[in-house]
């Protein structure tokens, strides 16, 4: 696992500055992404430059070393993942006379790319990967990210200037890099707890899309286009679906996930696994030791508080497994000396709380080894969020309403909510309870769409803007897409859909790839394998849910490698205490972050309704974790790098 960074600037009177040296500060701020090595090439003619950092995974040797040219000389990349179906393009191309002078997986891309073209050589490789592919001949600059979005790639366009990097920090090391704030993202990121892609904290500076390859032609405009698209393959499967019998769905879900697990265990360095003893890591864990010789090494973290402890399950599993564990256990102490690095790690502001104990859970793995494999993925693919459920009930109880009725319960859902709440303050707490449900529900009714919907239930803000006065709400992303209820009629298959489109690669692999790479850990994915992926959305929903029971078929797999009562229990997800936390250890970091007056500091919020969630989160009248943790990491970034 790599960083990467490069630029192309055409200022009208020639470039001032070494742009070797400039490469190589953008190459540095990653350090911790590749501590194996650093590569700088640079064409001043051009006005071009390449830099990489180096974690060596696979051929050790400085064959391996980047940027790296193409036996021509007429291209040269710097390359960030791994191809894991290398040795396979290796052999069909040398099949066709061309050799080889390494053993790794950027000498076979490149050669891809040369022979076929960068668009199919994309369609040929298996894995998880982002790259820049300068073409000497015809000065075109080619980005490109793999079909999922596990490893991410920023770019930014400015006047006579085009930059890139795994991360912005490597775009800050610009002299040339001073952009402002957006503050529509700004409200989305509010909304969401991240910024879906393409867009960034940043105006003019974007994440390349999962599936995109950006090319800039001279004199050109970056063009983006998609080479790989989930939309289109989620059709035809949803219009074609899988429709063998249950074993023979099973069998081939075993096959395909178990050829991902497989090939991911290639390396040259040390290899282990994550296991937080829930249905998706331990299935992958499951397959790893299939496919092992030797006990697989196997990380999990834990707490104190029982209520979100996992470790005590990962445990058991890891032992009928016959895996080599080990376990942490996390305090608030170990949370708060970490906390004014969360900043520099997310670069962006960043709010899923589950980024501390991913981060705790890759420093203690990368102290035994060099990669992990992880379940990610899992949920999306195979309906395992409760939300699903949440909505498509709400959905069933909205069908059920008579429509004369809808407006009269939905102007419940016009009442303030503190004029409720003063308003029931002496009824009984069961009518209490009740009378708010019949609120939430009466916010469904009058909700313009499953939609709207949806992102009622997903928000951590529901009104962003209340908070920013001065801005606008311009794009909620792929969740204001009016036309996905036609391909996705079914309200789960659409909820899976919006989640891995924007959820998926702009939170939980986001988290995954910053939180390892700040130890310098390679994490692979293997259920996000894109055959994997083909395959769990040419499945019917009943082979997903069952019974009430979530990733049905995906449990089936897992019966088949150890006993269902290790691992069936209600779903805690990645979770950490940190609302209790924030009214105990962490309440003095907080106040500090929360108080009017850091709030009214940056001149961008309103500081009445964050005030109004802190006080009610203390008062432990509410649970504001997620509304809170949105403002924390924002004033922890702002005040960081603004």
């Amino acid at each position: 696992m790599c960083g990467i960074a490069g630029f192309l600037d055409h200022s009208p009177n020639g470039v001032s500055y070494n742009l070797s040296e400039v490469a190589t500060d953008m190459a540095k701020t990653m350090e911790f992404r590749g501590p194996d090595h650093e590569g700088v090439w640079a064409d001043k003619r051009n006005g071009l430059a390449l830099s990489h950092r180096r974690l060596a995974v696979i051929d050790l040797s400085p064959s391996g070393h980047q940027p790296m040219f193409s036996t021509d000389q007429r291209y040269v990349i710097v390359y960030n993942g791994e191809i894991y179906n290398f040795l396979e393009l290796k052999k069909t191309l040398g099949d066709r006379g061309h050799t080889f002078s390494g053993t790794n997986d950027t000498e076979v891309l490149l050669k891809a790319c040369e022979v076929w073209g960068v668009q199919e050589a994309m369609t040929q490789c298996i894995g998880m990967f982002a790259f820049g592919l300068w073409d000497r001949k015809e000065k075109i600059l080619t980005l490109g990210r793999d079909r999922l979005g596990i490893k991410p790639l920023y770019w930014a366009n400015f006047e006579k200037l085009f930059l890139f990097g795994s991360e912005l920090k490597a775009l800050r090391a610009h002299p040339r890099f001073n952009p402002s704030l957006n503050l529509s993202t700004l409200a989305t990121y509010l909304r969401f707890g991240y910024i879906p892609a393409p867009h960034s904290i940043y105006n003019n500076v974007f994440k390349l899309e999962p599936g995109c390859l950006l090319t800039l032609r001279p004199g050109q405009q970056p063009l983006v286009e998609k080479y790989w698209d989930l939309r289109d393959l989620a059709v035809q499967n949803i219009r074609k679906p899988w429709c063998f019998d249950e074993q023979e769905t099973l069998n081939q879900l075993d096959h395909v996930l178990g050829e991902a697990v497989r090939q991911r265990l290639m390396a040259d360095v040390p290899l282990g696994a994550f296991l937080s003893g829930g249905i998706d890591s331990s299935t992958v864990v499951a397959l790893m030791q299939k496919y092992s010789d030797q006990p697989v090494r196997t990380f999990t973290i834990g707490f104190q508080e029982a209520a979100t402890d996992e470790s005590v399950h990962a445990k058991k599993i890891a032992t009928y497994l016959g895996t080599n564990h080990q376990e942490y256990i996390i305090e608030p102490h170990h949370i708060f000396h970490h906390l004014p690095q969360l900043a520099d790690w997310y670069d962006e502001p960043f709010a899923d709380v589950s980024q501390l104990p991913t981060f705790f859970v890759s420093k203690m793995t990368r102290q035994e080894v060099t990669v992990a494999l992880s379940g990610d993925g899992g949920d999306e693919l195979f309906a395992g969020y409760n939300r699903y459920f949440k909505l498509s009930q709400r959905l069933n109880q909205f069908e059920k309403v008579p429509p004369v009725l809808r407006p009269l319960l939905s102007t419940l859902a016009g009442i303030p909510p503190l004029f409720l709440d003063s308003s029931l303050a002496y009824l009984p707490p069961k009518l209490v309870k009740q009378i708010k449900k019949m609120r939430t529900f009466s916010q469904t009714l009058g909700s313009n769409g499953r939609e709207d919907q949806y992102l009622r239930l997903i928000s951590r803000w529901q009104n962003p803007l209340e908070l920013l006065p001065d801005a606008t709400e311009e794009s909620l992303s792929i969740h204001s897409d009016r036309t996905l209820t036609k391909d996705f009629k079914d309200p789960i298959t659409h909820m899976q859909y919006c989640d891995m489109m924007t959820h998926l690669p702009d939170d939980i692999l986001a988290k995954v790839d910053r939180a390892s790479m700040a130890v310098s850990l390679e994490v692979r994915v293997p259920i996000l394998d894109h055959r994997v992926v083909e395959f769990a959305w040419s499945l019917p929903n009943h082979m997903k849910i069952r019974d009430g029971q979530s990733k049905w078929l995906l449990r089936q797999l897992l019966y088949k490698y150890a006993p269902a009562d290790l691992f069936e229990r209600p779903k805690m997800g990645f979770g950490i205490p940190i609302g209790q936390w924030l009214r105990g250890p962490l309440r003095e970091w907080a106040e500090d972050l929360l108080s009017e007056h850091a709030l009214k500091k940056n001149g961008l919020f309103n500081p009445v309704p964050i005030r109004k969630k802190w006080q009610e989160h203390l008062s432990l009248t509410h649970d504001r974790t997620r509304s809170l943790w949105t403002i924390l990491m924002f004033q922890t970034w702002h005040d960081r790098w603004m």
